[in-house]
């Protein structure tokens, strides 16, 4: 219930106070209209760049928020998309506000004119005058008002926007296209920083808060597959602050003879807008010289096409790598072979040198590690252990091993599945997990951590079914989320030291297994390269970025293999985010492709990439689950069968599940009003012609973290159209539809609506007015009852953790009214009365409510008086009262 205070942006046609110098906002023969919501947004530092990026300031949504780093000169710009005439700019400021800052606007994103200056802000909602054109406007802090940085909850520019290209000059027709050709398409790139967070595909994602950043070298490369050749004219790079000084933009059509387009010598970071004359299939920016002694990183990477361009997406081409009819990528390689049937006895398991580097020995014969990480329980091992071995693989992994291990690993064995024996060490399991240890110096967690490793070895060395041992997952990233500078290089040092100390003791005690450690970030590899050279090979987590595994092995020169041991589809954390301001999930089709072309390129990098355990085995059904898991609730998908026949299963005579072409939710996605009738169409096909049933969840993780899906009654009018009713709690919701076929077989698929509060007919009398309440919290933001009816559903009421508790609004005179809407936040009231009065003292009750149960109450409720009181009796949860909006209304 501690949410930060939310203010809503100032009326546009009053005189605003900007530290106590009032701003009229002049008539206008037109009302100017909104420039920037939605539209590419940059800063000069994010605080967070999960919680706080530069793209919440521009998205409409008072809950979220930009927030720079705590130093005065931090900046933010928006791009218009074309020169504008500028009328005013709106801040809703949190709390860490301004007091002196300028409002610059620019043509070209390169040269800065001042607009407007600021010299005494306070803070709240500030409205500056405008009398200017530009394409880019820029909120440029001179002085912070607070010891944090600058926060925005929202930054709206106004005015006229503009009809011609930066420069005033309209853009011959068919010459060159404003359209991103580059958005969304297939990217890679020589190295990247972290794979995880800096990816290439970042810089082709359509959001400059999201970013791509190399390796610290200069000739790097970072590269963008069109689809098709096609005609170039133009390639925009916005620059983060590791900008190239020197860099040329090349072309090619098979991705391996290039042509330079362009060169720039004189590069001073910013956005550059680039006309070029050339075509080809592939877009490279190739890095000549620096301008930090940094990497490369860029924000966004678009390409503009001009006459000639083609639909490398055509769905007449039988080539289009997009096509829905055949879910499954036409591309088989099993590797190795390696052993089959029951594994009996125990094995010796080696690294050995072959071809153009190494190969995994077991019992001499070579073994290509193909599997997938275990999620059901060990003791559900005899159940689902027969499917993964159907499916063609030969390997599961765990992320812990302890005494009821051996029930895996019995049931593996009997199955011909070998098991990658995982260890915990804190902090793992995602940054941060499990909390902070410091591993400089004998610490009692290091010796029992080491005495229950080694205990845990001697154990299960001689079981048939162990395959290595790993130490560690994810820790070296998860470090720092515990300490920092040169403390956190000290830990990481020392955390990979103790790992070597580890795979020492434990080849000591077994000498017949490989030993190795995981993490989520390639640049884990230099500190297992430098205090680790007892490990036999490699690990990694990596999803979206897995494709340049290759080429960051490559540039690093390490001396041994590599296995990725998490993998699959692009991740929450990866891709763009959809309509609603969340991320936009993978489709079913998609999620199963990714599988094979992340297999690819670890085949492909050939005798360095020993095989991989995507992610994930698992069975469960709830947001996790659905977005990664190959069996949820036990029923296959299409990535279980994608990689099946990857790995050389005859697929065509196994029933495969129904593939989800299309999922449409109608009606404006963005507004659906709490309780209304959803209508949601599938188009789907079973290729068995098995019957189809529909199963529909909710999901509220993008409003209160939860995870668990909410199966919602619906009715099915026609064969793939579901009609099922909103829920009652405002936000961003999932909408989930399993198409299960009856064979143990699903698809899943996903999309988000946002919930708001349904319109009333009327007029709000209480809008605005003079509110009183028994108590607020006066702690953690502005949770006063005027929030209440500020006609904003962004900031609320919140009162003590009382049953007994009220909020009243002075309608400043008798007035009649019947109808009142309650809009809730979490804490709602299971029971209260609706009340009036003349005086503010004697109370008649109008409506009582005993069933409660929050989301968005309108409530039939005639009644005359000066004051309109809600009497609350009975909580709905441990907290207290906490109301977005309360609305009395007059038919």
């Amino acid at each position: 219930m501690n949410a930060s205070p939310r203010r809503p942006l100032l009326a546009a046609a009053t005189a605003v106070a900007v530290g106590g110098a009032a701003l009229a906002v002049p008539a206008a023969a037109a009302e100017p209209a909104l420039l920037s919501r939605g539209a590419p947004v940059l800063a000069s530092s994010v605080e967070n760049a999960d919680y706080t990026p530069a793209r919440a300031a521009v998205d409409g949504d008072q809950g979220t928020r930009w927030a720079s780093q705590a130093t005065d000169d931090q900046w933010i710009q928006v791009d218009l998309g074309a020169v504008a005439t500028l009328d005013r700019l709106d801040l809703a400021w949190e709390s860490a506000y301004g007091s002196a800052y300028d409002v610059q606007v620019s043509d070209d994103g390169a040269s800065w004119t001042t607009a407007a200056s600021v010299t005494d802000g306070d803070g709240g909602g500030d409205t500056v005058d405008l009398d200017a054109t530009g394409r880019y406007v820029r909120l440029q802090g001179v002085d912070r008002g607070t010891g944090y940085g600058y926060s925005l909850w929202e930054l709206e520019v106004y005015g006229t926007p503009g009809t011609s290209t930066p420069g005033g000059q309209d853009p011959a027709p068919g010459t060159c296209a404003d359209d991103n050709a580059a958005l969304g398409r297939p990217a890679t790139a020589s190295s990247s920083e972290a794979p995880d967070y800096y990816p290439a595909s970042a810089a082709v994602d359509g959001s400059t808060s999201t970013r791509w950043s190399s390796a610290a070298s200069d000739a790097q490369w970072l590269q963008v597959d069109l689809g098709a050749v096609q005609d170039v004219c133009g390639v925009d790079v916005v620059w983060e602050g590791a900008y190239g000084k020197g860099y040329e933009i090349q072309v090619s059509d098979d991705g391996s003879s290039w042509t330079t387009l362009r060169t720039v010598t004189d590069g001073d970071g910013g956005t550059d807008s680039l006309a070029v004359d050339g075509s080809g299939r592939y877009v490279r920016l190739q890095g000549v010289e620096r301008g930090t002694g940094y990497g490369y990183s860029v924000w966004e990477l678009a390409v503009h096409l001009g006459d000639g361009a083609t639909d490398p997406t055509d769905p007449t081409d039988p080539t289009d790598p997009t096509d829905p009819t055949d879910p499954y990528p036409d591309y088989v390689n099993p590797g190795w072979a390696g052993t089959t049937g029951p594994i009996t006895s125990a094995s010796h398991v080696e690294v050995v040198e072959h071809g153009e580097g190494w190969r995994l020995e077991v019992d001499g014969e070579p073994y290509t590690v193909r599997g997938l990480t275990w999620g059901p329980s060990f003791a559900e091992a005899d159940t689902y252990m027969p499917g993964l071995a159907a499916m063609g693989a030969n390997t599961t992994r765990t992320w812990g091993t302890g005494p009821d291990t051996v029930t895996l690993l019995d049931s593996a064995a009997e199955h011909g599945i070998r098991v990658i024996m995982g260890f915990w060490l804190v902090p793992g399991g995602g940054p941060g997990s499990g909390g902070c240890v410091s591993y400089q110096g004998a610490t009692a967690y290091e010796a029992e951590t080491r005495a229950h490793i080694l205990a845990q070895v001697e154990a299960y060395k001689s079981h048939p079914g162990v395959l290595m041992w790993s130490v560690g997952n994810e820790s070296i990233l998860g470090l720092q989320n515990c300490y920092s500078g040169a403390e956190l290089e000290a830990e990481r040092t020392a955390y990979t030291q103790f790992v070597n100390d580890m795979s020492v003791a434990i080849h000591a005690i077994d000498p017949d297994h490989p030993v190795s450690s995981t993490d989520a970030w390639s640049g884990a590899w230099p500190y297992y390269e430098a205090n680790s050279p007892d490990l036999d090979l490699l690990q990694i987590n990596s999803y979206g970025d897995v494709c340049n595994i290759a080429d960051f092995w490559e540039a690093g020169g390490y001396d041994r293999p590599y296995i990725v041991t998490e993998g699959g589809a692009d991740g929450e954390w990866e891709v763009p985010d959809d309509v609603n301001g969340v991320p936009d999930e993978p489709s079913d089709v998609a999620k199963g492709a990714a599988y094979v072309d992340s297999w690819k390129c670890i085949m492909e990098h050939e005798d360095k990439g020993l095989g991989a355990t995507f992610f994930h085995y698992g069975t469960e059904g709830d947001f996790g689950g659905v977005w990664f898991n190959v069996v949820p609730g036990g029923n296959k998908r299409l990535g279980y069968y994608a990689l099946a026949k990857t790995w050389g299963q005859d697929i065509a005579a196994m029933n495969t599940p129904p593939q989800i072409r299309d999922m449409t939710i109608e009606g404006d996605v963005t507004s659906v009003e709490a309780g209304s009738t959803i209508t949601v169409d599938m188009d789907v096909v079973d290729p068995d012609g098995d019957p189809i049933t529909y199963v529909p969840f909710f999901n509220s993780k993008y409003i209160d973290g939860s995870g668990g899906l909410a199966w919602t009654e619906h009715t099915e009018p026609s064969p793939g159209t579901l009609r099922m009713t909103a829920p009652q709690r405002l936000g961003v919701w999932k909408v989930y539809v399993w198409a299960e076929d009856g064979q143990g077989n699903v698809g899943v698929e996903t999309r988000s609506i946002r919930v708001v509060a349904p319109e009333v007919a009327g007029t709000n009398v209480a809008l605005g007015k003079p509110a009183s309440a028994s108590s607020f919290d006066p702690w953690n933001g502005d949770f006063t009852p005027k929030q209440a009816f500020d006609g904003d559903q962004g900031t609320r009421w919140s009162s003590d953790w009382d049953d007994e508790e009220w909020i009243q609004v002075d309608l400043g005179s008798v007035t009649s009214f019947d109808h009142v809407q309650l809009v809730w936040e979490t804490a709602f009231a299971l029971a209260y009365d609706i009340q009036v009065s003349d005086d503010g003292q004697s109370w008649t009750t109008v409506r009582s409510v005993t069933d409660g149960d929050g989301g968005v109450d309108s409530l039939d409720a005639s009644g005359t008086g000066r004051y309109v009181r809600l009497a609350l009796h009975d909580r709905g949860t441990a907290w207290g009262y906490s109301l977005y909006e309360m609305g009395v209304y007059a038919s």
